[in-house]
């Protein structure tokens, strides 16, 4: 074996692996156990309209706006 084929062979089983995880993530839900999935306790946010104040006070402090699915200027005045 040569010296510069090891690398290549850890390089594949690398890929091999992070594909390996990544398919092992993928789940499919039968339509009646949908409803576990939309639980409110599965929720992030405890309080999805305060969450959205501390954002809009966050963007506007940062002068900056943008990442969550939206774009805009950073004063807030466009609310």
């Amino acid at each position: 074996m040569a010296s510069g084929s090891k690398p290549v062979t850890t390089f594949r089983l690398l890929i091999a692996l992070a594909c390996a995880a990544m398919l092992a993530g993928c789940a499919n839900v039968a339509r009646w156990e949908r409803s576990y999935l939309s639980d409110p306790m599965m929720v992030f946010d405890a309080d999805p309209i305060e969450s959205g104040v501390h954002q809009l006070i966050r963007d506007s402090r940062e002068a900056s706006r943008g990442g969550y699915g939206v774009s805009g200027g950073g004063c807030a005045c466009s609310q």
